[in-house]
């Protein structure tokens, strides 16, 4: 069986935006008027399709991506609906990764928000080509030449209106198509499936001369032949705007901006039409290259080798475990056997399955372009190349933030001890900012991941999909330690307990690096004092210090350690005993060095009325927080800042109570800071109470 829609007419996009931006209730009427769903779910009610799972539904935020596939005027568009909530950016991360365009969602009244801003970023670091849309229109204070303007000069894009607005609020009735010079009054009788095409209402006509002729502009721009004619002509044809808008928008030199409420159901045809027109088609992205080897590049298409990245891993109660692929060139069957270059291993094709939120519909023959499910990849993880072994090839592999946050966890029985491992293993598959481990000196087990609500997801995760009920401790923030001076010295470890012994001697330098460098070893040893073979092991101790530092048994970070000498025994020295010589030495030399404990510090955004400014700033001061700057953006304060995550535990609580529940606020990680003496006192003893200091 063939392709049934040529590549040409395939769309793969992501919708993107800040929390609460709409993402899902535009992706429901996408869904909703090309027919793959016979009626609107809304999110308020817990019945969007895309939001399948219980905790979205109940908390009426998407916590995980998902994925479906629609027609549009004879092209196929996959869709992937990414959360916008900061805990869950690894979604939209990996989304984008796999992604030929995307929507960019923007609220009319909230217009740039925090997480607008880290999802563009994210968007830019992969390159993908976007169109935006101003949603909630019909929102007081709603304002879309004020959202273009943060576009432009907030993200340092080049908007470009293709359409604006017909009023606003209350008054909201349609658009005007900027290309077309005709006025769209929606019918809302219909659910906005139609709308009459009229002329533009005399007191608009002058807005819509301006907006034309900035559009022809910025088009002309990027054309030197359509400059020659606009220059001669004065305008451009409607075939001619749209190829260049095409062209420029591809080559992310433009972003051109629509309009509408998703809510009330109008502009989202006007968007669809602008994703078939503007946004690219697989096979119009540069050739995708190894990352080993650049010249072996593979252009999508049909008749090129195997090539397919996955991106995303998931548990299905009946199909087991599911991994979505994005397949870039060639073909696959079900039942054929691939190579996992990353893994270097042998995987079958259990089942292909082309995803619609979470229900699966099985086909045999994926070609290039898809993004589809696969059932039966046991050995393969987010982030694996997947190939043919004949023809290997190393994709891009996605980076992910490390977890911020960590708890303790326990099941309620000890009978579901066995149960909680094996889910919290699964959960950790699924998502990569997910980690699990087991301390030894507590016997606990921690679980870590991006913020409060991500862990709590978790947490009520096992008990309704694997039944098992957990009690979670405190949680506690992922702190790190590094020395603010440099220090020399050296170690040496003898050891004679009959037969042989264990020798091993290093002489060491350590040296602060700047904040976010990193851990660097350099040998400089010379001469063959410690033999060559044991240099790793060196290295090899030196990391295991790392993992957990001598000051408060965190990881240390930004370290620059160089081995300058040492010696051996012919017959004592062994790989072992250097380990110990350098962990030990590392740790003596780290403890003069006036080590110092770094916390996780979040920037943080307060939506709040005027009249609880004064408290909400009251709140960021006494958690040791600092605030940056103050706004006002539609009728709200807007105060921004920057806070350590340890104190910020329950804020939500706090701001709602203090403002009876009308602000809001956004959080993300930012960086790491020293800690104040007093309460790294407080923090180390404790840690050294509780035996975690090795």
């Amino acid at each position: 069986m063939g392709r049934k829609v040529e590549l040409a007419k395939v769309r793969n996009i992501g919708i993107m935006a800040h929390i609460d931006a709409g993402k899902t209730t535009v992706s429901e009427r996408i869904l909703y008027y090309t027919g793959r769903s016979h009626k609107m779910g809304e999110v308020h009610d817990g019945a969007a399709t895309m939001d399948w799972m219980v905790q979205e539904q109940e908390r009426g935020i998407t916590i995980t991506s998902a994925a479906t596939t629609c027609m549009w005027k004879d092209h196929m568009i996959s869709i992937i609906d990414t959360p916008g909530h900061v805990d869950f950016t690894m979604e939209v991360e990996r989304a984008l990764r796999v992604l030929d365009g995307a929507i960019a969602l923007f609220c009319a009244v909230g217009g740039v928000q925090p997480q607008s801003e880290t999802v563009w970023h994210q968007s830019e670091r992969y390159e993908v080509p976007k169109i935006a849309f101003v949603n909630k229109m019909d929102r007081i204070g709603a304002d879309f030449f004020g959202v273009v303007d943060g576009i432009t000069n907030q993200l340092g894009a080049n908007c470009v209106p293709v359409v604006i607005p017909i009023g606003a609020s209350d008054d909201f009735k349609g658009v005007i198509h900027l290309i077309t010079m005709k006025a769209l009054i929606f019918n809302e009788d219909d659910k906005g499936a139609e709308w009459d095409t009229v002329e533009i209402p005399a007191d608009l006509i002058d807005t819509a001369k301006q907006w034309r002729n900035n559009l022809v502009e910025k088009c002309a721009e990027q054309d030197e032949e359509m400059m020659e004619k606009f220059f001669a002509e004065g305008d451009l044809s409607e075939d001619e705007i749209w190829a260049i808008l095409r062209k420029a928008t591809c080559a992310r030199d433009v972003v051109p901006a629509f309009c509408g409420s998703a809510f009330k159901n109008k502009g989202v045809q006007q968007l669809l039409d602008g994703v078939i027109k503007i946004l690219p088609a697989p096979n119009e992205i540069p050739p995708i290259i190894c990352t080993k080897n650049p010249e072996n590049q593979r252009k999508v298409d049909d008749n090129e080798v195997f090539s397919a990245l996955a991106f995303k891993i998931m548990s299905d109660k009946h199909m087991g475990k599911l991994t979505y692929i994005r397949l870039y060139s060639g073909t696959i069957e079900s039942g054929a056997t691939i190579w996992n270059s990353t893994q270097q291993k042998k995987q079958r094709i259990g089942r292909l399955l082309r995803m619609h939120s979470n229900r699966q519909e099985a086909i045999e023959k994926a070609v290039a372009g898809d993004i589809v499910a696969v059932a039966g990849l046991s050995d393969t993880k987010t982030g694996d190349t997947l190939c043919t072994r004949e023809d290997e090839i190393h994709l891009e592999a996605m980076e992910f933030p490390a977890p911020v946050i960590s708890i303790s966890i326990k099941p309620e029985t000890m009978s579901d001890n066995e149960k909680l491992g094996e889910a919290l293993h699964r959960l950790a598959d699924e998502d990569p900012t997910f980690t699990v481990a087991f301390d030894q000196e507590t016997s606990e087990t921690i679980i870590s991941g991006m913020g409060e609500l991500h862990l709590e997801i978790i947490v009520d995760r096992l008990r309704r999909e694997f039944g098992v009920v957990a009690e979670v401790g405190r949680p506690e923030v992922a702190y790190r330690e590094t020395a603010t001076i440099a220090t020399e010295g050296s170690y040496k470890h003898s050891k004679q307990s009959g037969g042989r012994g264990q020798y091993g001697h290093v002489v060491m330098d350590l040296e602060p690096r700047n904040p976010g460098e990193g851990f660097e070893f350099i040998n400089k040893v010379v001469g063959g004092r410690i033999p060559s073979e044991y240099i790793p092991s060196c290295e090899k101790g030196v990391i295991q210090a790392l993992e957990a530092g001598p000051f408060a048994g965190y990881p240390v970070v930004d370290m620059k350690v160089t081995l300058k000498d040492g010696s051996y025994h012919e017959v004592d020295t062994s790989d072992f005993a250097f380990q110990i010589a350098a962990r030990q030495g590392f740790k003596e030399l780290f403890m003069k060095g006036h080590p110092e404990l770094l916390e996780p510090v979040m920037s943080i955004e307060v939506t709040t009325p005027d009249e609880f400014m004064g408290a909400v700033n009251g709140t960021i001061c006494q958690r040791r927080g600092r605030i940056d700057s103050m706004d006002e953006r539609g009728g709200m304060k807007i105060v921004r800042g920057h806070v350590p995550l340890s104190e910020m535990f329950g804020y939500s609580n706090t701001i709602r109570s203090l403002t009876q529940g009308r602000a809001s606020f956004t959080m993300h990680f930012e960086h790491y800071e020293a800690v104040p003496f007093s309460i790294a006192e407080e923090v180390v003893k404790k840690r050294r109470t509780d035996g975690k200091v090795r």
